[in-house]
C-alpha cells in the first residue's frame, strides 16, 4: 500500500516551516482506496515568494484546521503504508517535524519519485516533476497546489511501476516488509486477487521472486496453483508467502510482460521455460515456374520465413486459410490430393496457377499482399487495446517489424505524438520470440485499432 502525497510550506528558515496544505491518495498499487486533501493553519506567516507560488495566502488559512486537528487522519491514512512524494526527502522531513512538535515520533518507510525517476527513465531532459510528466505526456492542473502535485506524482509513479519491469520497487517493498509466516495465508491471498487480467507474481518468506505468469483470470489461476497436484506445484504452495499482482487490461500486454519479466528475473519454478515458443514456421517459396508457394516445416533457418507456430499441423492449417480466403491455388501449397490438377478450379476458387492459367505476378502479388497481413516484417506501427481501467489504452510499439515496448495513455495527444508515446512506452527486447507472441495473437484475436505509423 502507498500513500502519495505532497505539502505546500509556508518556505522560511530550515525545520521552522510549517504546512498550508496537504493531499494524500492511498493507493493499493492498481487504484485509489481513499484520499486527504486539507489547507493547514500553519500559525505563521507565509513567505510572499511562496504566495506568489502557490496563490495560497494567510486569509485563505484563517479558518483552515491546525496541524493538530489533522494529525489524526494523516497517522489514519498513511498507516501501513510507504509514503512516495516526488523529493520524499523533504515532504517526509516536513511531516516529522510538525508531529514532533507535537511530541508524536511518526515514522514511515518512502519512495522518492525522483529517485526511481532517474533510474527508470535516465534519459529524461530533467527529473523536475512538471517537466518530467510534461514530457510523458501526463496532463496537470492546479501545479504547486498540493492535490494538483500528488495527482501528478501518482501518475507519474503508475509509470515508474509500469517502467520497473526488474520489479526494483516491489522487491524493495516486499522485503521491507517483515515476512516470516504470513498470515492469513492461501485462502486470504486469494481473496485479494481480481478477477482481471494481468501478470502476477509469488514470493517466498525471503522476498524472494519463485514463480510469475499471465492469467486472463489472476484470482482463478492462483487458486489453481494452490490447488494442483505434482511436485512442483506442492513446492510452490509450501513456499508462498505473498502474492502480487499487476493489472495489463489487455492479454497481449500481459503476454509481452510475461515474457520480458522471465527473461529478466528467471523465478526459481520458471526456469524450465523453453528459450524458442515456437517449433514450426510457414516458408514462401518460389517454384521453376516463379509461382510463390507456401510450405509448413520445422524452423531452422530465417530465409523465406512468413511467420511461425507451435506445431506443424497449425502452420498447414494457416497455409490452407489463406489459401481458400485468397483464392490461391492448393496444388502450388501442396493442400491437394489430385496429382494434375487443383480441386478447387472446379469451383472456381482457384484461378489456374497450377497449369499457368494465372499470370505469374498477378498471383504472386495476391499471395504476397495475403502474408503481409499476418507478419510484422518490416511494419512500423502502434497496436491499441484495453487499458487498465475506464479510459486507459495500452500502446505497443513496433518499428521495422521488431516490437519496441508498450505503455498506456489516455489521451489522444499522447499516441499522436510520436515523441510524447516513446516516452510513455516502457522499452523491452524485441526477438523472435516476441514477434511470435504478436503475430499469433493478431492471427487469431482482435485488438481495439492498429495505427500505421508509415501513414
Amino acid at each position: 500500500m502507498y500513500a502519495v502525497l505532497d505539502i505546500e510550506t509556508t518556505g522560511g528558515k530550515y525545520n521552522e516551516e510549517g504546512i498550508t496544505e496537504i493531499a494524500i491518495h492511498k493507493f493499493d498499487g492498481h487504484q485509489v482506496v481513499d484520499k486527504f486533501i486539507s489547507l493547514v493553519n500553519p500559525e505563521r506567516e507565509i513567505q510572499p515568494f511562496v504566495v506568489n507560488l502557490t496563490g495560497i495566502n494567510s486569509k485563505m488559512l484563517r479558518t483552515a484546521p491546525k496541524f493538530h486537528e489533522v494529525a489524526k487522519r494523516i497517522v489514519e491514512i498513511t498507516q501501513d503504508s510507504v509514503l512516495v512524494a516526488h523529493n520524499a526527502q523533504f515532504d517526509y522531513r516536513i511531516l516529522r517535524t510538525e508531529f514532533r512538535r507535537l511530541g508524536y515520533n511518526f515514522e514511515r518507510k518512502t519512495l522518492c519519485t525522483v529517485d526511481l525517476a532517474k533510474k527508470l527513465i535516465p534519459d529524461a531532459e530533467s527529473h523536475s516533476l512538471g517537466k518530467l510528466v510534461r514530457s510523458l505526456g501526463i496532463p496537470v492542473s492546479d501545479r504547486h497546489r498540493a492535490n494538483g502535485d500528488a495527482l501528478a506524482t501518482l501518475k507519474l509513479f503508475k509509470v515508474l511501476l509500469s517502467k520497473d519491469l526488474d520489479k526494483s520497487i516491489l522487491n524493495h517493498i516486499v522485503r521491507s516488509e517483515t515476512l516470516g509466516e504470513l498470515s492469513p495465508r492461501q485462502l486470504d491471498i486469494v481473496e485479494q486477487m481480481p478477477s482481471e487480467t494481468g501478470v502476477y507474481y509469488m514470493y517466498n518468506k525471503e522476498g524472494e521472486l519463485i514463480f510469475l505468469g499471465k492469467s486472463n483470470n489472476i484470482k482463478k489461476r492462483v487458486n489453481e496453483h494452490f490447488i494442483k497436484n505434482g511436485e512442483r506445484a506442492r513446492q510452490i504452495q509450501k513456499e508462498t508467502k505473498k502474492v502480487i499482482f499487476e493489472k495489463t487490461g489487455s492479454e497481449l500486454v500481459a503476454l509481452l510482460k510475461e515474457n520480458e519479466e522471465l527473461r529478466r528475473n528467471k523465478p526459481k519454478y520458471a526456469q524450465h521455460r523453453r528459450q524458442k515458443l515456437f517449433s514450426h514456421a510457414v516458408y514462401q517459396v518460389m517454384d521453376n515456374r516463379g509461382y510463390v508457394t507456401l510450405k509448413a516445416a520445422s524452423h531452422t533457418f530465417s530465409k523465406g520465413m512468413v511467420t511461425t507456430f507451435n506445431s506443424f499441423q497449425g502452420a498447414r492449417n494457416f497455409i490452407h486459410q489463406i489459401t481458400v480466403e485468397n483464392e490461391l491455388c492448393e496444388k502450388l501449397n501442396e493442400l491437394a490430393e489430385a496429382k494434375n490438377k487443383c480441386p478447387e478450379s472446379e469451383d472456381g476458387c482457384c484461378k489456374g496457377a497450377h497449369k499457368n492459367g494465372e499470370d505469374i505476378l498477378d498471383y504472386n502479388k495476391r499471395v504476397l499482399d495475403a502474408l503481409g497481413k499476418f507478419s510484422l516484417a518490416n511494419k512500423n506501427m502502434v497496436i491499441v487495446d484495453k487499458g487498465r481501467e475506464t479510459g486507459e489504452y495500452s500502446a505497443i510499439l513496433i518499428k521495422n517489424g521488431v516490437f519496441q515496448g508498450f505503455g498506456y495513455y489516455d489521451l489522444n495527444h499522447q499516441i499522436n505524438n510520436i515523441h510524447i508515446l516513446e516516452s510513455v512506452i516502457t522499452p523491452m527486447k524485441g526477438d523472435a520470440n516476441t514477434t511470435h507472441i504478436l503475430e499469433s495473437y493478431l492471427r487469431k484475436k482482435r485488438v481495439i485499432k492498429i495505427l500505421d505509423l508509415n501513414s
